[in-house]
Parts: C-alpha cells; structure tokens; sequence
C-alpha cells in the first residue's frame, strides 16, 4: 500500500537534491578562505507540487497507473541509482511521467512532459534540469534509451521492472491494465495488448542498465511471452 505521507518526503528529497547544484554543477572547487555569497532567495515549498502530484496519481480513472505504480517505480530506481548521472532528476521524471494520464488518450506522456516543464521551474529547479526531467518523461512513450543515456535507462528499467514480477505479481498487473481500459471491447483490447507486447518483445533489450539485464530480463520476456500466448489463443 502506497503511503502518501513517506511519498511527500520522498519527493521533498528529490526536489531538493536536485535543486542543488553542488561543485560538480559550478565547475568551481570551493575555497575554504573565500567569503560565501549571500544566502539565495528560499526555494518554494515541495509540499503543494507533491499533493498536486500526489493528487493526480489518485484520480478515479486509474487502477494500475496508481501511487502503488509510482512508488515501486521509485523503488527500482532507488535499486538502480548507481547506474544513473542524475538519480533525482531521475526520480522527478518519475514522479511526472504517468501524472497526466487518461487511459483513452494517446498523448499522456507529452501532457505530462508539459506538467513537469510548466510546474519545475516554479518549483526551482534549473531550466536544464527541467529540460532533462522532460525529456526522460517523453522517453516512456517508447522505453527505448539510447546507449549513452544513463538515466533514460535507469527510468525506462525502473517503469518496466513490473514485467519481471513472480506469477502472482504480474497476474495483478495484468489484470489491473484490464481494469484501467474497461472502457474497450474485449477484442479489441487482446488486439491492442497483443501488439504492445510484440513491440517489447521486438526490442533488442528490454532492460539496458547491467541490475535490469542480469536480474529481470529473462523473467520479463518469459511473462510476456506467456500473457501473448495467452491472449491468442
């Protein structure tokens, strides 16, 4: 069971870890004998973007794109940080990547990918972190991250890890995406659901960091290779 209040510090630590530049992002060493520079302006509070937030992954329309999705998606990246350049803005992009969602339109991940962009900086994060945080939630349309993109596949992984669940796990999740499109013709659904489940199993990879490939792939494609044989027969 998810559990909103841990959620909020959740998002409250990524926020700020990302908000914080450090050396590395100043390109300056510090210098214990220079005089600091004055205290910037305080950053605004975490807690109404984590509500609003928290409020969207709890609209009545979702049953398998829930806080218990978001939270086992912040869980595997916390598995997975070692594999990230950025881990927090991982995290946000996690945060954002199912916040707009409405299991009858095409472009969740582009309206969340806007969310995240109008709803950052106000929020205080860097225009290039905001940038990044978008760019990664788009990335989940396709969960293909290229080679040299660290963080993209952190997240892609973290999203799919689902698929690697034992029997019972992914029976849950099966059926939850059932419940989530209710709305669609039985037919219809083993139709489109059959060709999502080709288009993974089409990928080179599915998991790209070294923790995904060694400890979910295999298990992955043996559940969806099963739910396809199911689903044609």
């Amino acid at each position: 069971m998810a559990d909103p209040d841990a959620l909020r510090t959740r998002f409250a630590r990524a926020l700020e870890g990302a908000r914080s530049p450090g050396p590395a992002a100043t390109g300056r060493t510090p210098d214990p004998h220079r005089t600091p520079d004055p205290d910037p302006a305080p950053h605004p509070d975490p807690a109404p973007y984590a509500d609003d937030l928290i409020a969207r992954w709890q609209e009545p329309q979702r049953r398998y794109h829930t806080l218990t999705h978001l939270t086992a998606v912040l869980d595997h990246i916390d598995v997975l940080e070692r594999h990230a350049a950025d881990p927090d803005v991982v995290r946000l992009a996690a945060w954002f990547h199912d916040a707009v969602y409405l299991p009858d339109r095409s472009e969740n991940e582009e309206r969340s990918a806007r969310l995240a962009e109008r709803a950052l900086p106000e929020a205080g994060l860097s225009a290039a972190k905001t940038a990044e945080v978008a760019r990664l939630v788009r990335l989940t349309v396709g969960h293909d991250p290229a080679d040299d993109d660290p963080d993209g596949q952190v997240l892609c992984d973290a999203d799919l890890a689902v698929l690697a669940g034992p029997p019972s796990a992914y029976a849950a999740y099966t059926a939850a995406v059932r419940e989530e499109y209710g709305f669609v013709p039985q037919d219809a659904f083993r139709t489109g659901r059959a060709a999502i489940l080709r288009q993974l199993l089409d990928l080179p990879r599915l998991f790209r960091t070294p923790h995904g490939q060694a400890e979910w792939e295999a298990t992955a494609r043996y559940n969806l290779a099963a739910e396809l044989e199911m689903l044609s027969t």
